[in-house]
């Protein structure tokens, strides 16, 4: 009676909608939040440009403009739910490259411990919502999956079409 209790609870609702939603809602959470960064940058681009870190070899002003583009652009992807494997490439770099500059910056002031308030934990929690995603994919409830059915079931009418023909010449 109890294994099949622990069965019904946990085998019997793994491959329902339940994980779908899941998948939702940490596309929509971290979309929004991510978004909400490239939101606040673009109010504050004045102060930033003149203080924003140069990388790769980028000035300071248009590294922050690249970053900006990768947040409100693949954020916008990742709520949508669309190419969403592939936009989460770039906030991914981003996020290890903005680790890397925080780390020189601590280390350089002589800071040893992180503590929760300070901005070092931010790319390190986004890097590991990124790896997760990347990992369960969209789910079903995303244009991705949306598109993949179409693009299937195009694929599946073009073949029986195919064999019709070949039917009917011979």
């Amino acid at each position: 009676m109890a294994a099949t209790l622990l069965k019904r609870m946990f085998l019997w609702s793994a491959g329902l909608t339940f994980t779908n939603m899941a998948r939702l809602f940490m596309r929509l959470f971290t979309g929004v939040m991510f978004m909400q960064f490239g939101i606040r940058q673009i109010a504050h681009y004045n102060e930033l440009a003149s203080t924003f870190c140069p990388v790769l070899g980028m000035s300071g002003e248009t590294a922050l403009i690249v970053m900006i583009l990768i947040e409100i652009i693949c954020s916008t992807l990742i709520i949508l739910g669309l190419f969403t494997r592939f936009a989460i490439v770039p906030p991914f770099v981003a996020m290890v490259i903005a680790e890397h500059v925080l780390m020189q910056y601590y280390s350089a002031e002589g800071v040893t411990q992180l503590y929760s308030m300070q901005a070092g934990y931010l790319p390190i929690m986004f890097m590991g919502i990124f790896i997760f995603m990347m990992l369960a994919g969209p789910g079903k409830i995303s244009l991705d999956y949306i598109i993949s059915v179409n693009l299937t079931s195009v694929d599946e009418k073009g073949e029986a079409e195919a064999k019709e023909f070949e039917l009917e010449e011979s």
